[in-house]
């Protein structure tokens, strides 16, 4: 079965059923949330419907913030290699948190996230994972749908690993131990209900993304414009709906200089519309010069202050003119939400000359 025919047997019009039925103590049927399109195309869409988000609370240790927030529990799509399996809707709320660097603002991917909710002393859910995921609203951060025990107070415990993501410059000591948060909130079934939520109806499917959520609390994921990354800029190119923007460092960020010396090459992947970063991907690229082959290899994950989340590599030089050919090995490894779920899984391969 091709990746179409998958999606559409696990997400089209048998996915309305799972819909209609109890979700925690509401109420959730196809007259709030409309069925899976049944056609939808290889890339970034408008979904059918955008829900709203409320804040649960913020949290934060030495170097790291974390904002936790809750949606209506809603069906998103794992990722396992180019596998893709919808998770149904199930629990009380979608439970979403955002965690970042706060001298920076940089949005940390890649963490191994962790819950557990307490009320009176005892736990209601976890300890679980929280999945990486990839939203039109939230773009990179960590969730799943939840059950809870009602309205009432409680208190939430989120357990952040250490990052297993390469770190440069100022970051290339930090985020190496596990850090812990605590939030306490209060949550009612009737704010989870008043969060808003839009239906697009006939311009459901069409070849755009929703604009991102707003929070004065919230750091976005969005990768740095152009212009504002380091280095000299070396082009752009499109790979379906992924954008690579590409920039040369003099010299390798802090942590990786070697005795050998050389350049930097940076890749920053994002999202053609939201600019949002395009985590755990696998990218090769090739330099050449003419008919000579400078550089042919992996391009690392990295996480750098000021080039943000990127694929990176030290190369002998970089020269104008000179071609960087790139070739996405595995498509991002992160859960998605609607909208992003059939997009970034075949990207052709896309050069860029610098």
């Amino acid at each position: 079965m091709d990746r179409r025919a998958f999606l559409r047997a696990t997400g089209g019009l048998a996915g309305a059923a799972a819909l209609a039925g109890c979700v925690g103590s509401g109420l959730l049927d196809s007259s709030r949330v409309p069925p899976v399109l049944d056609d939808r195309p290889d890339a970034v869409y408008l979904p059918t419907h955008r829900e709203g988000m409320g804040m649960l609370g913020t949290g934060k240790t030495d170097d790291l913030a974390v904002l936790l927030g809750y949606s209506y529990p809603h069906r998103f799509w794992n990722v396992n290699g180019t596998e893709v399996e919808r998770t149904p809707v199930s629990g009380d709320v979608h439970l979403m948190a955002t965690v970042w660097d706060r001298e920076t603002a940089v949005v940390v991917p890649g963490a191994d996230l962790s819950f557990e909710i307490v009320r009176d002393g005892e736990a209601v859910a976890g300890p679980e994972v929280l999945y990486p995921m990839l939203s039109q609203s939230m773009g990179v951060h960590y969730g799943d749908n939840v059950a809870l025990a009602g309205d009432g107070e409680y208190a939430a415990t989120v357990r952040i690993g250490a990052l297993d993501t390469r770190r440069t410059g100022a970051f290339r000591d930090r985020f190496d131990e596990q850090a812990t948060v605590s939030i306490d909130f209060e949550y009612e079934r009737a704010a989870r209900d008043d969060l808003r939520l839009v239906r697009y109806g006939n311009e459901a499917g069409e070849r755009r993304a929703m604009r991102p959520t707003s929070m004065d609390a919230l750091a976005p994921s969005t990768a740095p414009e152009r212009a504002d990354l380091p280095g000299s800029p070396g082009g752009r190119a499109e790979a379906g709906d992924a954008i690579y923007v590409v920039t040369a460092l003099d010299a390798p960020p802090a942590g990786l200089a070697g005795d050998g010396g050389g350049r930097y090459l940076a890749v920053s992947a994002r999202t053609r519309y939201n600019r949002f970063v395009l985590p755990a991907m696998g990218l090769r690229g090739t330099l050449s010069r003419g008919d000579e082959t400078v550089f042919e290899g992996d391009l690392v994950r990295t996480l750098d202050p000021k080039l943000n989340y990127h694929y990176g590599t030290v190369v002998p030089d970089v020269q104008q003119g000179d071609s960087l050919a790139l070739s996405a090995t595995v498509p991002p490894q992160v859960a998605r939400h609607e909208g992003y779920e059939t997009a970034f899984f075949d990207p052709p391969d896309a050069e860029v000359v610098l």
